[in-house]
């Protein structure tokens, strides 16, 4: 004869089991819920600071594009060459700050709307897309400012 022991559960501790059994899935689920607020606040208030960056550099390139227009135009009217202008900017810390400033925002505003049209037309998010545009913003910024570097020397 077999000796099993059965026992039988009270109702008292069928409660107090199935209390425990919910606090525990309410604290998860509240965590989680906590967690998830966490998250999209943080990209909400990412997106707010894209999309004031983005708003800034269009600003910022708006002014340089302008001024770099009317200094192009202004030369080749005077009939400056090539050789003639980086005569007159070479060493200049003015322009050397202009052009810095027209690359700083280039390589600012050109990732954001990247980012944003990858986005729209291929359905892209993720870290994937963040550091695909984030690379992208670090070669035009370096590749700009060699180019600033080169015409300042």
């Amino acid at each position: 004869m077999m000796n099993a022991e059965c026992r039988v559960e009270s109702d008292g501790e069928r409660v107090v089991r199935a209390a425990r059994l919910r606090s525990s899935l309410i604290t998860h689920h509240s965590s989680r819920i906590t967690q998830n607020l966490r998250t999209m606040f943080v990209n909400i208030r990412a997106q707010v600071l894209l999309w004031a960056a983005q708003r800034i550099s269009a600003a910022v390139l708006a002014l340089c594009v302008v001024a770099h227009l009317i200094t192009m135009i202004y030369a080749v009217r005077n009939g400056l060459s090539a050789a003639e202008i980086l005569g007159r900017t070479r060493g200049n810390p003015g322009w050397f700050a202009f052009y810095a400033a027209f690359v700083l925002a280039v390589s600012i505003h050109a990732p954001i709307g990247l980012r944003s049209v990858l986005a729209e037309i291929f359905d892209w998010r993720g870290r994937g897309l963040e550091w695909t545009v984030f690379v992208i913003g670090i070669a035009l910024a370096f590749l700009g400012f060699r180019a600033v570097w080169a015409v300042f020397l």
